[in-house]
C-alpha cells in the first residue's frame, strides 16, 4: 500500500464517519418540526418492518408539526404504534386521514440535555477520527519498518495524516457549535 493510497483511505474513512455524525445530529430533536426527526423509525407492514418514510408522505405545514399521510389508510393505526414505542417522546394524533406529530416546547433543562447528548455524539466521533489516525500511522510504521519508506517520508506522510486529522476535528467542533446554536435557539 503506497502513501497516496493511505491518506486516500483516510479521508475516505473520516468523510464517513463525519457523515454519519450529520445523520446523528438530524436524529436530535430541537425545537423545530424536521422530517429527519422520523428516520429511524420502523412501522410494522404487514409482518415486516419498514422505514416510516416508504409509507407515506411527511410533510411540515408549520415549524412545530409533522403531518404524516400514509399511502394506505390502514397503516395509521401502526404508524401511530411505532411512533409511541420510539424515544421521541411525542403522542401522535390520528385524525382518520393523517397522523400529526405536534412538537412541544422544549424546556431549558430539556435543552440542555439536547445539548450534552449532541457533544457525547461529537465526543465519539472525535475519538474514531483519532482511531482511523492511529490505524493510518501504523501503515506508515509499518511501510518505514519494512524499508519501503524513508524516515522522513514516514515522519512527512505522519505530518500529513495529522493535518487532515485536525481538518476533520474542526469540522466536528463546528458542526457542533451549529447544532448547540440551534438548540439553544428559543
Amino acid at each position: 500500500m503506497s502513501i497516496s493510497q493511505i491518506t486516500a483511505e483516510t479521508n475516505e474513512r473520516m468523510t464517513r464517519s463525519i457523515e454519519n455524525l450529520k445523520k446523528e445530529f438530524s436524529r436530535v430533536r430541537t425545537g423545530r418540526a424536521t422530517p429527519a426527526l422520523l428516520d429511524g423509525i420502523k412501522v410494522d407492514y404487514y409482518g415486516t418492518p419498514t422505514p416510516l418514510a416508504q409509507l407515506g408522505n411527511i410533510s411540515t405545514p408549520e415549524p412545530r408539526q409533522l403531518i404524516i399521510q400514509p399511502w394506505e389508510k390502514t397503516l395509521l393505526s401502526a404508524i401511530e404504534k411505532a411512533i409511541l414505542a420510539s424515544d421521541l417522546g411525542i403522542n401522535p394524533q390520528n385524525d382518520g386521514n393523517v397522523v400529526r406529530l405536534n412538537m412541544p416546547e422544549l424546556t431549558e433543562e430539556r435543552r440542555r440535555d439536547l445539548v450534552k447528548n449532541s457533544k457525547k455524539l461529537a465526543e465519539d466521533d472525535k475519538v474514531a477520527v483519532r482511531n482511523i489516525r492511529r490505524d493510518s500511522n501504523e501503515k506508515i510504521k509499518k511501510l518505514e519498518k519494512d524499508k519501503e519508506l524513508s524516515l522522513d517520508d514516514s515522519k512527512k506522510s505522519q505530518d500529513d495524516i495529522q493535518k487532515i486529522t485536525d481538518k476533520y476535528i474542526k469540522l466536528i467542533d463546528d458542526m457542533l457549535a451549529v447544532k448547540e446554536k440551534e438548540i439553544l435557539e428559543v
